[in-house]
């Protein structure tokens, strides 16, 4: 890759890293369901006027709009208004990588190697490791949410390789007009119209920059750059770059929020980096038929997903 599209790479990991600080500041200014509802609502307009038709069938987009918006988002801004810390809710998101492989060997019949298991298994003791530290001190409820928010943005992996959208882009602003309605719903069944209306009427510029920036920034930049990337350079290229955002974000979290980082932690996130990144790089056989590429790590942008090896999301 070229020193500028490196540069590039590195940017974009960092600014999805660095989402987890900006979305504990939102959960500052809104509840997380209404949240999650804005920065969708965000991230869809203007652009779904911009971006052209999908291309797609609909029912690609309405599954992962409802797998990936409503129940991996709401789960993890709720998780994180529960007590999940910023940097650790970054690190602990990317054991995605181990359910997409299962889901992928129970849908697709991607059979993992044994390299793969191990990295599997390195993951998950560091998972393992993680909610033991954060047994002593956080929320557990909180962290058992980003464990649900991980398992469905691996079933929502899954949904993307088999949708095999051609343009990520397209796909993620149109896969963004899906969840609006069903977390508003959410939202003024769980959280009450009155929290919603109080957190609406006391928007200010700094929720009004947060909400730019998990759609905007995350979403519209960040997927539009992984994905010009992943156009020009193979996967095993640009993805290692999404092992960067658990860096970036508990960095950033120690940085901006004051969030202490444990021995335990670190050994965690040693774990869980190196775990991810053999599940993601070993490679996968396939139970009949082709042979299909294991997918590549592709970090949340917390804004948004990243799809399969060929594409983010």
């Amino acid at each position: 890759m070229r020193p500028a599209h490196l540069a590039l790479a590195a940017l974009v990991a960092a600014v999805w890293g660095v989402n987890f600080v900006v979305i504990e500041i939102g959960l500052d200014h809104f509840p997380p369901l209404l949240f999650s509802a804005l920065r969708f609502l965000v991230a869809a307009l203007p652009a779904v006027f911009l971006v052209g038709r999908p291309t797609v069938a609909w029912k690609w987009i309405l599954a992962v709009g409802l797998v990936l918006g409503v129940a991996k988002f709401g789960l993890l801004f709720t998780g994180m208004d529960l007590g999940a810390p910023a940097g650790l809710s970054s690190l602990v998101l990317q054991v995605q990588a181990v359910f997409t492989a299962l889901f992928a060997f129970a849908a697709l019949g991607e059979r993992p190697g044994r390299l793969k298991l191990a990295g599997m298994a390195v993951a998950l003791a560091g998972i393992a490791v993680a909610a033991a530290d954060e047994g002593g001190t956080g929320s557990l409820t909180g962290f058992a949410l980003v464990i649900g928010a991980a398992a469905c943005w691996g079933v929502s992996n899954v949904l993307t390789r088999k949708a095999s959208p051609p343009d990520a882009l397209n796909f993620m602003v149109w896969v963004s007009t899906v969840p609006v309605l069903p977390l508003l719903a959410l939202s003024l069944l769980l959280e009450g119209p009155e929290r919603d209306l109080a957190a609406l009427r006391g928007l200010d510029p700094a929720g009004a920059g947060v909400i730019v920036y998990v759609a905007w920034i995350t979403t519209v930049f960040g997927f539009g750059a992984w994905g010009w990337l992943l156009r020009r350079y193979p996967a095993s290229s640009v993805a290692p770059f999404s092992l960067l955002v658990p860096v970036f974000g508990m960095s950033s979290a120690a940085l901006f929020l004051g969030e202490g980082v444990s021995p335990a932690r670190w050994g965690a996130a040693a774990l869980l980096v190196g775990g991810v990144a053999l599940t993601s790089f070993a490679p996968g056989r396939r139970t009949g038929g082709n042979s299909v590429a294991a997918p590549a790590p592709v970090p949340v942008s917390s804004s948004g997903r990243a799809l399969s090896e060929e594409r983010p999301a």
